[in-house]
């Protein structure tokens, strides 16, 4: 019965996937209208991130903090500290006008999923931000996508929806002041604030 749950699921994400692809060129006419009701931003690889390869599962992290025994001054266990871990990893990066996670950060954001699963009481706040470029109602628009894109492969691999909280800052939080392609780069994200 789960199976075939998590299958109907990534038939949904790749039916909407498929039909919200369009060139780099062009907006996403879901965020141009308001609507927000475009493709969640997820592909079939970010739901096979699943099996990743990492050697993660869900068991290893424990239901009360196993193997992460003391918590930090922040709360969160050390491994959330070690670069070698994925975990460390708490900004999700994005190309320009898109809601769509760059592949790179799909095996960060399955991390996150199954820390999340074997930690029922954690909440994570999802924090979207775009460049500067575009109006301030676009760029809302576009963080809040973006929080939700994440909010929804964390949803694909069994998290509670009631353990993820959605945030826009849009433009108004950047990482990177200057006014030229690298800064850019570094504000398009997303930020897992746990």
């Amino acid at each position: 019965m789960k199976l075939t749950k998590t299958l109907a699921i990534v038939a949904m994400v790749s039916a909407l996937t498929l039909a919200g692809c369009s060139s780099d060129d062009e907006k996403d006419a879901s965020l141009l209208d308001g609507s927000l009701n475009g493709a969640s931003g997820m592909n079939d690889a970010s739901v096979s991130g699943l099996g990743d390869g990492s050697g993660m599962s869900g068991g290893r992290f424990g239901a009360n903090g196993g193997k992460y025994g003391a918590r930090g001054a922040n709360g969160l266990p050390p491994e959330f500290s070690d670069p070698n871990n994925p975990l460390s990893k708490r900004t999700i990066y994005f190309m320009l006008d898109s809601s769509q996670v760059q592949q790179d950060f799909v095996s960060v954001i399955s991390a996150h999923a199954r820390y999340l699963l074997a930690n029922p009481s954690q909440h994570v706040v999802l924090e979207g931000n775009g460049d500067e470029r575009g109006s301030r109602e676009y760029n809302i628009a576009l963080g809040e996508q973006r929080s939700k894109t994440v909010a929804g492969m964390l949803k694909a691999q069994g998290v509670s929806e009631s353990q993820l909280g959605i945030v826009s800052y849009g433009e108004e939080k950047p990482v990177a002041m200057g006014h030229d392609e690298s800064s850019w780069e570094l504000n398009r994200r997303v930020e897992l604030a746990y």
